[in-house]
């Protein structure tokens, strides 16, 4: 899974990459057209039992990938542009985190001369709707001079899905809104078209906006919140601070700044809704592991994901959950004894933090 952190010049994206991923950017470099790209485990608290509990000799969690997509650049009128090679590298992200600045300072200038969060959400969105246009205005065209050629039904199978887009993408709203069968998701996705890829926003706050955070929430998902698209906030400068701490003395500066949950978690999780995931949980003495999975796979589909021949191969899974496990002492023995172990069929549709065993030819 590939993340793609964008936001305007100084609105404190970098410093979120950064955060979350305690590296360090040179800010000399920032102006720079590079894209910053790491790789970070996602925080577990179930796989981190289960290591306690096996002890094994190899553990594997769940990574996603984060960029820092670099590439607005200022035009001659002053305002931000959005270069090609900036909608480009977001055409490869799974989803999107946008950072929208609401934090004033003097020493750095809003690149559009002012703080706005309603004005910087909508140059997203406006930019994205323009770029998904484009792409389906031509590819439009192209399907209708094709047929008039040399004919083909499927080509023309596909032109009523793209119509259709179009003309949502025409009255402005992004298609990650839309009501689409998953037929058209499937047709749509081939184009990477921005609109749809699920969108997290970001609010960036300082510590003076502290109680005034719900109020600003609330602006925003007015704005913009809907089913593809979610809303947090977090204070950006006190977050660096705190990745730069002891996992005790940023608990204790967590509990002074009244922060319930870091900003790694937060967005890990809000990721995860968003993208529609989950884990499950492969487990014993050699290795401990995390998968990550759709939601609504089957056992069968999760074994494909553990190894292609498992998928075809597939007989039985056994599968005990993770809280029944661990309310039996971590054990299988008195897993089964309580009759909360037990063998599943390909059918079987997976649930969050199910342990699990396949048994294939």
């Amino acid at each position: 899974m590939q993340i793609g952190i964008v936001g305007l010049p100084y609105s404190g994206k970098s410093t979120l990459f950064q955060t979350i991923t305690k590296t360090h950017i040179d800010t000399s470099a920032l102006g720079k057209n590079e894209t910053h790209q790491a790789v970070i485990k996602v925080p577990d608290k179930k796989l981190d039992k289960l290591i306690e509990i096996f002890s094994p000799k190899k553990t594997n969690s769940a990574i996603i990938d984060l960029v820092d997509v670099i590439g607005l650049k200022k035009g001659d009128s002053g305002s931000t542009q959005f270069t090609s090679n900036f909608l480009s590298t977001v055409k490869t992200n799974d989803a999107l985190v946008q950072v929208v600045r609401l934090f004033a300072d003097d020493a750095v200038p809003h690149p559009d001369g002012s703080v706005d969060m309603i004005r910087d959400i909508a140059s997203f969105e406006t930019e994205f709707i323009l770029s998904d246009l484009s792409i389906l205005e031509s590819r439009i065209e192209r399907i209708k001079k094709t047929y008039q050629k040399s004919g083909g039904d499927l080509l023309l199978r596909e032109l009523p899905i793209l119509e259709k887009s179009y003309e949502i993408l025409h009255a402005e709203k992004p298609l990650r809104e839309a009501e689409l069968s998953d037929n058209e998701l499937f047709i749509l996705k081939t184009y990477s078209l921005l609109t749809l890829k699920p969108m997290l926003i970001v609010l960036n706050l300082d510590e003076s906006q502290r109680n005034d955070t719900e109020k600003y929430l609330e602006s925003a998902r007015k704005l913009k919140a809907g089913r593809n698209t979610k809303m947090m906030s977090l204070f950006g400068k006190i977050e660096l601070e705190m990745s730069e701490l002891s996992d005790e003395d940023a608990a204790l500066f967590m509990s002074e700044y009244g922060i319930k949950e870091s900003a790694l978690h937060m967005l890990i999780r809000e990721a995860y809704d968003l993208l529609g995931l989950q884990s499950f949980y492969t487990v014993g003495e050699d290795e401990c592991r995390a998968w990550t999975i759709k939601k609504g796979m089957t056992a069968q589909e999760a074994a494909g994901v553990i190894h292609s021949d498992f998928f075809n191969k597939f007989i039985r899974a056994e599968v005990v959950g993770y809280d029944d496990f661990i309310k039996n002492g971590g054990t299988f023995a008195k897993s089964k004894e309580q009759g909360v172990w037990r063998l599943e069929g390909k059918e079987y549709v997976v649930n969050e933090g199910d342990i699990i065993s396949i048994r294939h030819s």
